[in-house]
This record gives C-alpha cells, structure tokens and sequence, in this order.
C-alpha cells in the first residue's frame, strides 16, 4: 500500500497540535508561505495540507487574513475513509442508470410544496439576475438585428474572447477559435465522448460519480469503468492504473478535478499531471469537467487539468451554470486534438447556439462585477455548507460521517450502519423532504449508506427544521419504534415545513 502522503502527515501534526491545547481556537495557522518554508512543501502541499484541515473542520478560511483553528460540533465525527486501490475494479458494464433516475425525478416531481434539497444549484438569489438582465439588454440595443441573424457555429467571437482571456488565470493558453460554445456542459461532454469512442467502448469514470454522467453513457450505449475515487484528492491514480493494465480496452477518462460531485474532493497539482502524463503514456483521451472550479474557496483559480497537456490529449469542458446563471444553459468545449471532429458534431447534432445569451454573459464577464460575484457566491456558500454541516452533526444520530469540501455547493453524508438511504429517501418524501440518495451515483449498490444533500439555499427556519426531521428520520430507521398500542390517542398534526423556494 502508499505511504501517507505528505500532506496528511502535516495535517495529522497540526491536528494532534490542536488536541493538545498547542493550537487553540481563533489561534492562526502558519501561513501558506510559513509552512513552504518550515517544511520545506510547494505551495501545492501548503494549500491541500490546510484544505483538508479545513474540509474536516479543524480551521477555517477568512478573507485575506488566512486559516484559524475552529472547533465545532462536527469534529466529534470521523473523516470518512480513503478507497482501496489496491485491486482492479469491478468490470465495465452498460450503464442501467435511466430507470433509477426516472424513477427518482418522476417521484420527486409528484411532491408539492416540497423542501428539495437533492439538486446541486445555489438559491435564484445568489445569481446576478438584475445585472445580467442589463447586459442583455445592452447587448440587444447595441446589435438589434442579433436575433434575425445565426451565429457562428463556434459561438459569439466576444464572448469566446472573454474565455480566452479567462483561461490564462487556469494556466492554459487557449484563442477564441480553441473554444466552442455549447448548450450546458452536458452538450460539452456529450461531444467529447462521441468525438472520441464508440458505442460499445469503455470509459472509466469517477465512483461516485454524477448521476448525469452516467445517464450520458448509457444513452451512448458505452460501459462504464468505476474507478475508485478519494474524498480528498479525487480519482485514484493507482487504481487507474491497475485498471489500464488490466483492461485494454478504455477509450476515454472522464473527472471532475475540482470539487467534484458529489464528493467535493479537490484533486491537487501533483495529481493532475500524473494523470495527464498517464493518460498520455497510453493514448487514452482525457475529459476534464470544470463545472465548479469557479466555486473553490481559494485566493487563486485552480489550475485547469488541461494546463498539463503536452499534445492536445486533454479536453476541457465548463459552463456556466451552476457559477453565473443557472437559466442561460451556457457551456464550452476546447478539444485539443479533436476539435474539429467535436465542431463537426456540434453541427450535425444541433447547430449553432443563439447568440444573444452569450453576448450578454460576455459583456458581464469583461467586468470587475463578474469576480465581485463570485467572490459574494463564494462567501455565502460557505457560510451554508459550514451551517449545514454542524447541523447534520448535531441532528443525526453518532457514526454519521461528512465530506465538508473546501467549496460548492453540497455535503457527501455517510450513514450509521451502512443504512440505506433509499429508505431514508423513501421516509423524507412522505414528509415533503427530498435527498439524494446514493444509488444514483454509481451503477452498483456501494454508496447505498450515503446521500448528497444541497446547500445552495440560505440557512433558515425551513432548512434546520428538515435537517432535524431528516435526523429522526434516520434514527427511527436505525431503531424503529415498538409498535403503538392498539387505541392511541389521537396525535395532533405536525404543522408544514415552510418552504422558502417552492422546487
């Protein structure tokens, strides 16, 4: 089996400090530059060393000033485990992942008045409707006729401009021609697999991994690899290597390098270029989902997996969904060396996107307001992990066990007794309370114990009251009650859970 890594033994140093009285709470940790020197670390190690401080709560991050020691209630709950990667993984399989998530939508959907907190997307409150909505409008007056015309087939050239420029702080160096704007990432993703496998193929994926992923598979008839993937610093290389050398047939690697869904693991530097000279070493296309790198709670963007590419071997893909505006459906796809196979799907498949959302997210972007937004998005989703969090520890009964990221927008909780969360699923829809449960996450059973829970929507009265309900929930599961006597007294009706945002 590897050693610890490096910065897991600092962070077990700084965590036995804190035990011992050393470290108090409201104490500052060493700067970053302070623990380069002192131990001798890249600022790689200095930053995954406090970020996984910070994910099991021993600290905190404050603007500007640096990491403190906290101690809230959820560090009494232990960090969840590391994945074994020390055998091969299961087979590739077609994914048989439609029916579980119809089943899941439809029976969700059928719930009025419900409190959701199984979707991954901040409140309509965290997104700069108003501002965007003047940029739409400015960019119309300015090109009136916008609407009356197609646009390119790559995208409005302005707003490919912006990502352009915008991918220079991720460490790629991409033109406005490198990128091809597309309908979502979802799109995104759907072209890079057609432009790289066939149906039938294999391609090894994240598990956990997101439920969409999954559904994109199997609608392209292609097996699904699952390769076991850390809480902490996403897939395994090893254990995608064991599977590179037992199976000779994947076509592609698809990962979320940065908070990814729906563990929040943040995969480190060192990580990512391992994994891109991998890749490389055995031509296998590599897709990088950036979906939420703009959501990590860091003083500097992360760099793109796709800044360690060599030869065009990695495809990068991001939108702006879940980071700007949920409602414009806006992505984007640079190929490397298969771009235009990918321009040339695009075309077959849907055409050109329309112009004027683009312009105006351009026009928005080009400004100071687009990283005052993000800097507000940021701040608010802590606060609302960090709450929901202690909420969970206090609430649910003792061996649960959380995955707090440095960033995002959801928690990866991990039930007492290996419970199952369809049946916790299954109790809180009763009452109105939708999670996600762990099924969804992977064609087997393995993540039956755990859930994802959302934490886009301000912390309130109607947020706490069905996290304690979601708490009893899972005790009575654990611990049903005897039955009740034949002639009970009438109970009175629990009043409704308000709802602050009808789903």
């Amino acid at each position: 089996m590897d050693a610890v890594p490096l910065y897991r033994q600092l962070a077990t140093h700084y965590i036995d400090a804190i035990r011992a009285g050393s470290l108090k709470p409201d104490d500052k940790l060493p700067s970053l530059r302070h623990l380069m020197r002192q131990h001798g670390i890249s600022l790689s190690t200095a930053l995954q060393l406090c970020r996984s401080m910070e994910s099991e709560g021993w600290v905190e991050a404050r603007e500007r000033s640096g990491y403190f020691v906290r101690r809230p209630r959820r560090l009494a709950m232990a960090a969840m485990d590391e994945p074994a990667a020390d055998r091969a993984p299961d087979p590739a399989q077609f994914v048989g992942i439609h029916a579980k998530v119809s089943d899941f939508v439809a029976r969700r959907r059928r719930v009025t008045d419900k409190l959701d907190l199984s979707i991954a997307r901040g409140a309509p409150g965290l997104y700069p409707s108003e501002a965007l909505r003047r940029a739409l409008t400015a960019a119309l007056r300015r090109r009136p006729g916008m609407l009356a015309v197609a646009a390119p087939l790559k995208g409005h050239l302005p707003f490919r401009e912006v990502l352009a420029q915008r991918s220079l702080r991720l460490g790629m160096t991409l033109s406005p021609d490198d990128i091809l704007a597309t309908n979502g990432c979802i799109e995104a993703l759907n072209l890079a697999l057609r432009a790289v496998a066939q149906p039938g193929d294999t391609v090894a994926v994240e598990s956990p991994t997101f439920y969409g992923l999954l559904q994109i598979l199997e609608s392209l008839d292609m097996r699904a690899l699952e390769i076991p993937t850390s809480p902490q610093t996403g897939i395994s290389i090893e254990a995608l290597e064991l599977a590179i050398r037992t199976y000779d047939n994947i076509k592609a690697v698809i990962v979320v390098p940065h908070l990814q869904n729906p563990l929040g693991s943040v995969m480190p530097d060192s990580h990512k270029e391992r994994l891109a000279r991998l890749c490389e070493q055995h031509a296998i296309p590599l897709i990088e989902d950036d979906t939420y790198g703009a959501l990590l709670d860091a003083p500097m963007p992360p760099r793109a997996l796709k800044s360690f590419d060599g030869s065009g071997n990695i495809i990068h893909c991001a939108s702006l969904h879940k980071i700007l505006a949920p409602g414009l459906r806006l992505g984007w796809i640079s190929a490397g060396r298969w771009q235009a196979r990918v321009e040339m799907l695009k075309f077959a498949q849907t055409r050109n996107n329309e112009a004027l959302s683009q312009a105006g997210a351009g026009q928005f972007m080009a400004t100071g307001a687009y990283d005052r937004h993000l800097r507000h998005l940021r701040q608010c989703l802590k606060a609302q992990r960090e709450q929901t969090a202690d909420a969970i520890a206090g609430y649910f009964p003792g061996g649960t066990r959380i995955n707090l990221p440095p960033g995002g927008l959801q928690l990866w909780v991990e039930l007492p007794q290996r419970l199952s969360s369809t049946r916790v699923f299954e109790a809180a829809l009763e009452e109105r309370i939708v999670i996600a449960p762990g099924t969804l996450f992977s064609n087997s059973s393995r993540f039956d114990h755990f859930m994802r829970i959302n934490c886009g929507w301000p912390y309130g009265e109607a947020i706490d009251g069905a996290l304690r309900r979601l708490g009893e929930i899972v005790a009575e599961v654990i611990s049903p009650a005897r039955p009740a006597p034949r002639n009970p007294p009438p109970a009175r009706p629990a009043p409704p859970v308000p709802v602050p945002h009808p789903a």
